[in-house]
């Protein structure tokens, strides 16, 4: 879920162009996320609002991560579902509003990269890496005014307990597996 985090639009840019820095595009920006359902189905679900920064140098290899994911923006296409994730049972969305991922560490590996950070969720830090590939920086074909864009996926598996998301254990699934299809402008 805060999978979403975010983490894996960060690493993913580290394929830019030289010392850059580069916004995260909201309107191209999804951290989905997918958990067992009472063992009898996949529930998808994504967080409409992400903000961030990502800076890297792809001469010298090394970028930077930051990432912000509303947690009350959090859509699965039923409602009643959605509010009961936004409540204490799940992400607490009122006491903490905000899923967040800082990069620690950035290596790319052929077209794609590993990007270790930290991830915070409901008060609680645990390291993840994202995994990044079909990473392409370009000059975008629409829009002049954006000197560069980069676009990405990036892959990630947690364990929600491990941030204080108990509800509904052992049924609902403890892995969450967080898909991020990303593009960032510069």
């Amino acid at each position: 879920m805060k999978k979403l985090l975010l983490a894996a639009c960060l690493s993913s840019l580290a394929f830019g162009v030289q010392a850059a820095t580069y916004k995260i595009d909201s309107a191209h920006t999804f951290p989905n996320f997918t958990i067992n359902h009472l063992g009898f189905s996949t529930m998808h679900g994504q967080f409409a609002k992400t903000s961030g920064v990502l800076e890297m140098d792809r001469s010298a290899g090394t970028g930077k991560v930051e990432i912000t994911i509303e947690t009350n923006s959090v859509y699965t296409g039923f409602s009643k579902r959605d509010d009961h994730l936004r409540s204490p049972d799940f992400f607490n969305a009122v006491e903490f509003p905000e899923i967040t991922f800082k990069s620690t560490k950035v290596k790319f590996t052929g077209k794609g990269a590993k990007v270790t950070g930290d991830l915070t969720m409901k008060g609680k830090t645990k390291s993840v890496v994202l995994h990044v590939d079909n990473i392409h920086c370009g000059k975008h074909p629409f829009n002049p005014k954006i000197t560069e864009v980069c676009g990405f996926n990036a892959t990630t598996k947690i364990k929600r307990s491990d941030f204080g998301v108990n509800y509904g254990l052992p049924a609902i699934g403890d892995e969450v597996s967080i898909d991020i299809e990303a593009e960032a402008d510069r």
